[in-house]
């Protein structure tokens, strides 16, 4: 596979860490450069290891992980989604929301959710008999680069917006899961 499309590969799987990132960056007003490397930091780990172990397991599972990979996505984003609408809205003092309430169980659950599709590439990527390296580390770095500025447009929206953002990124991550679970059923 030649380097232009692994690149391509990696942008499309970095969109929703992109996505997630601002929404992070966002509902938090005083969030730091350092909460947002690890945030960046997270989810480019989890979209490299996910295309690795994909392509260690190979083609046997993924006749299995294709019928549910959409649905623990889904899942996940709904429910993180929903959480984040309900605290936007039970917040008693909304302008002082804090990153350090952004638990690191929240950040890996939404590094973890936002890879599944990583996962599978990576799976395709073992059915081919692709080298693995030279992919696990472009999809890495880009990731961290669009999650790193996706942090930074979130800060900036926040100041403008404000924590209203919350509700506004709990629906975003809902959506990115239905466009997950949609994309699956009905276009692969």
């Amino acid at each position: 596979m030649d380097f232009i499309t692994v690149f391509l590969i990696a942008i499309g799987l970095s969109i929703d860490s992109f996505a997630v990132s601002v929404v992070l960056g966002a509902i938090s007003e005083k969030i730091l450069l350092k909460n947002i490397v690890i945030v960046a930091f997270v989810f480019s780990f989890f979209q490299a290891i996910f295309p690795l172990v994909g392509w260690l397991i190979g083609s046997g599972f993924s006749l299995y992980i294709k019928e549910v990979d959409h649905w623990i996505a889904f899942v996940l984003l709904v429910i993180v989604g929903i959480k984040m609408i309900y605290e936007g809205f039970s917040q008693k003092d909304k302008n002082d929301k804090q990153f350090s309430e952004i638990s690191y169980f929240l950040i890996a659950t939404l590094g973890i959710s936002t890879s599944i599709d990583a996962f599978v590439v990576g799976i395709g990527f073992g059915i081919f008999e692709l080298k693995i390296i030279c992919p696990v580390v472009l999809i890495g770095a880009i990731t961290f680069i669009f999650s790193l500025l996706g942090g930074f447009l979130g800060k900036k929206i926040s100041c403008k917006i404000g924590t209203k953002f919350e509700i506004f990124g709990g629906f975003i991550l809902i959506l990115i899961g239905t466009k997950i679970l949609v994309e699956h059923l009905f276009f692969t």
